[in-house]
Order: structure tokens, then C-alpha cells, then sequence
């Protein structure tokens, strides 16, 4: 008995296969795209192991094959990742301690927090957080690099629509999210900005000024 109670429910274990899978599909785009940019091999591939956060290293190689210097394209992912701040007070339980500690902070992702802080349990959300970072931890390199060799085989990877995968994908998690008015307004805010400010802005920085229409409904109140 003592043993069950660290197992996890088998939908959660559905879900986190799922999740990893999709993160896949991901990688397989990110990795193909980096080589169509005119990225070496190692630049994906290190990436997608050291710094292991889809979204900014997506921003990372976009800001500079549109031409951004790679100080801005840092700067950028950098502030995106700056929600782990409050990721990491939520889930400092359950990083571990000591030696492990370090390989929990690096397997804290938006996925693996979502999962940990779910379960009801203490030892649920342990098991839950550290499978899925764990699984995305391998996934996600594994198919950036797979994505990579595909890569070089197609010449043109926008002409069966591998740069809309990751666009798609978030649009599709964040439209539930749209149905309450305290993100839509600022969602939509931000978006505005983001537009406006595309020619006069050098490219990576609307995404940066995009982050003020969260003071829209700050002043809504």
C-alpha cells in the first residue's frame, strides 16, 4: 500500500504523454526551421538542452533570421522566460533539494508546473512535475534534432506549413483562456501595440512592447 500511493492517476499519465508528444511536434518544427534559416546543427540542438523553453528559443532564431542582433533576440528570451520567477516560488517543494535541485529548476517548464500543482497530494505533485519535466526533457531534444535532419532534406520548410505548427499550437491553448474579458482586453491591447509598433521598432522588439497591454485592465479597474 505503501508503494501505490506514489502512483499518479492514469489520466494524468495520459495527459503527460500527450503533452510530451505534442512538445515533439514542436521540436520537429523548431528544429526544422533553424536549419532553413541557415542555423548550424549545434545552435538547435544546444538550445534545445541548455536552455530547454520552446517559446524563447523559437523568438531566439526568429529575431535573427529577420535580421535582429542577437542581443535583442536574447533580451527577448530572457523576458519571456522571466515567468519562471513566479513558477519557481510555486514549485520550490518540489525541485528537490541538494544535488537534485539543480535538474529540477532546469525541467521547470509551463507544462511540468501545470501538472505538479494540480495533483492534490504532496508526493502526486512531486511524482507529476518531475515526470512530466523529465519526459519533455528528453522529447524535446530528441525531436529538435529529428527536426533538424528533416530539415536538410526540405528546401522550402513554409511550403507544407512547418512554420505555422507553433503559432498554431498556441493559439489553440490560449482561446479558452480569450473567453474571460481580463485576458482577452489585454491580450488584445498588447497585440495592437505589437502591430503599431512593427515599423518603427527595430524586428524582436514589438513582442517586448506587446507586454503593456497588461496594464490594460490594471486601468479598466
Amino acid at each position: 500500500m505503501a508503494g501505490r500511493r506514489f502512483l499518479l492517476g492514469k489520466d494524468v499519465v495520459k495527459g503527460i504523454v500527450l503533452v510530451c508528444l505534442a512538445d515533439a511536434l514542436v521540436g520537429l518544427s523548431y528544429g526544422s526551421l533553424a536549419i532553413a534559416e541557415g542555423f548550424p546543427f549545434w545552435v538547435p540542438m544546444l538550445l534545445s538542452i541548455f536552455v530547454l523553453a520552446g517559446a524563447s528559443e523559437f523568438m531566439f532564431i526568429g529575431i535573427i533570421a529577420g535580421g535582429g542582433s542577437v542581443f535583442t533576440a536574447a533580451a527577448a528570451g530572457l523576458l519571456v522566460n522571466a515567468r519562471h520567477l513566479p513558477f519557481g516560488i510555486a514549485v520550490k517543494d518540489l525541485v528537490g533539494q541538494k544535488h537534485l535541485s539543480w535538474l529540477g529548476c532546469h525541467i521547470m517548464n509551463d507544462e511540468s508546473v501545470v501538472f505538479g500543482i494540480s495533483q492534490r497530494k504532496w508526493f502526486q505533485r512531486k511524482a507529476a512535475y518531475w515526470l512530466c519535466g523529465l519526459g519533455i526533457a528528453v522529447s524535446w531534444p530528441l525531436s529538435v534534432m529529428l527536426g533538424a535532419v528533416i530539415g536538410h532534406w526540405i528546401p522550402d520548410t513554409r511550403a507544407i506549413g512547418l512554420d505555422a505548427v507553433f503559432p498554431a499550437i498556441l493559439i489553440a491553448l490560449i482561446i479558452p483562456a480569450l473567453k474571460k474579458r481580463r485576458v482577452a482586453i489585454p491580450a488584445a491591447a498588447g497585440t495592437a501595440l505589437a502591430l503599431a509598433t512593427v515599423p518603427l521598432v527595430p524586428v524582436g522588439m514589438p513582442v517586448l512592447f506587446s507586454l503593456a497591454g497588461l496594464l490594460a485592465w490594471r486601468n479598466r479597474k
